[in-house]
């Protein structure tokens, strides 16, 4: 009879520690989902919009190093001019970033009359 009073004393404790594992187990793929899927996903929705707003003469960088100006967009490929005459045709989701923005007529007179004076 005693022995009977243990198991069920010990059944009953051991109950506790079966929730806590199961409320860890749960914890874990929410954790992963909030610090690591959802901010890949945001990053990603960033690069998309980047990408989307690139225009023809823009400076860029791919994912591979190389700067160039686009010179044509198609469908899901950038033509990126590297040098004179040496166009490339690049996979949208490889360029990497905007480098500069293209320079208005205004930004263009002021430097202009800034190399002038010195």
């Amino acid at each position: 009879m005693n022995q009977l009073g243990y198991l069920l004393a010990q059944e009953q404790s051991s109950s506790g520690a079966a929730a806590f594992q199961f409320v860890l187990l749960a914890a874990v793929p929410l954790a992963l989902y909030f610090l690591m899927i959802r901010p890949q996903r945001r990053k990603m929705r960033e690069a998309a919009k980047m990408q989307a707003a690139l225009s023809v003469g823009d400076e860029v960088i791919t994912a591979s190093g190389i700067y160039g100006f686009i010179t044509a967009i198609e469908d899901d490929l950038f033509w990126i001019e590297v040098d004179e005459d040496v166009q490339l045709r690049v996979v949208k989701s490889q360029v990497h970033g905007r480098v500069s923005a293209p320079a208005t007529a205004d930004s263009q007179d002021d430097a202009q009359a800034e190399s002038d004076e010195s």
